[in-house]
């Protein structure tokens, strides 16, 4: 049994069904308005509506209609076209934003390591050029302090069964994370491990950080491009990554666009209706 909420359209030989409803999320647009079959660029045909457009493009249209978020893929470039494609459909406030590609566009991350080790201590500072990806790796790092008896470090590679004491990191600058392990003999001799999320071990030896903290790196898209020594007195070594990171998704409305954070706001100007 036919059910006439449901909408099969052949669009440039790709086959699409969804709801009325879907179509009808912008309603002053031209794919709400299609239905009457007024509209000579729309052919009902055996039961479909035929549309002479790009149906690959039109895959991402009827994803946004269904989601009312644009969130492209990493090696899209088609901008101007699916663009073309919005203002056709007369979904004004889409081709809005596609106008504006380089706040949709996945957008080149920079990423630094320097990592210091003096003694028992290993100081750790990772510099980026997001700061939202600097919020993010902070709160996954931990440092927890335990006061020490004697002055026997090699005795605490490993963390004690007692609670211990987590530390504030230091943030010099929204893209600047500091913080270190081993042990310190300012006024008291006290331990500090590291502990990385999802990896829930608390490590006290540098290299056994370094090593965690670039392996999260990595999977989280981050590939290695340079090493290098900045000082050889000071044994300080700099690790440089880079990634493209995904644009936040932006939520979209019949009257306006918007982020979903509050980094970049899109402001369209919605468009006068056509004749």
């Amino acid at each position: 049994m036919n059910n006439p909420d449901v909408i099969i359209l052949n669009v440039g030989g790709l086959k699409f069904t969804t709801w009325s409803t879907t179509l009808q999320r912008f309603p002053e647009s031209r794919l709400a308005k299609m239905l009457d079959g007024n509209d000579p660029a729309f052919s009902f045909l055996n039961g479909q509506i035929f549309v002479d457009r790009d149906g690959v493009l039109f895959n991402y249209i009827l994803d946004i209609l269904r989601t009312l978020q644009i969130s492209l893929p990493k090696d899209f470039s088609d901008y101007q076209r699916l663009q073309r494609e919005a203002d056709f459909y007369e979904l004004y406030p889409l081709a809005d934003l596609l106008r504006q590609e380089h706040v949709l566009k996945p957008r080149r991350e920079i990423l630094e390591i320097r990592f210091l080790l003096q003694e028992t201590q290993a100081f750790f500072r990772v510099f980026g050029s997001c700061s939202k990806t600097l919020g993010e790796l902070a709160e996954r790092v931990t440092v927890f302090e335990e006061k020490l008896l004697g002055n026997n470090w090699k005795n605490h590679d490993h963390a004690s069964q007692k609670p211990l004491i987590p530390c504030t990191l230091e943030r010099s600058s929204h893209h600047d994370l500091l913080f270190q392990c081993g042990t310190d003999y300012s006024d008291q001799l006290v331990a500090r491990y590291v502990s990385i999320k999802p990896d829930q071990r608390k490590l006290f030896n540098g290299a056994n950080v370094l090593g965690l903290l670039v392996d999260i790196l990595l999977k989280e898209g981050f590939h290695l491009i340079s090493t290098r020594t900045v000082s050889a007195d000071e044994k300080t070594e700099c690790y440089c990554f880079e990634r493209l990171r995904q644009s936040d998704a932006f939520t979209i409305s019949s009257g306006q666009t918007q982020q979903d954070t509050p980094v970049q706001q899109a402001k369209p100007t919605q468009k006068p209706k056509r004749k």
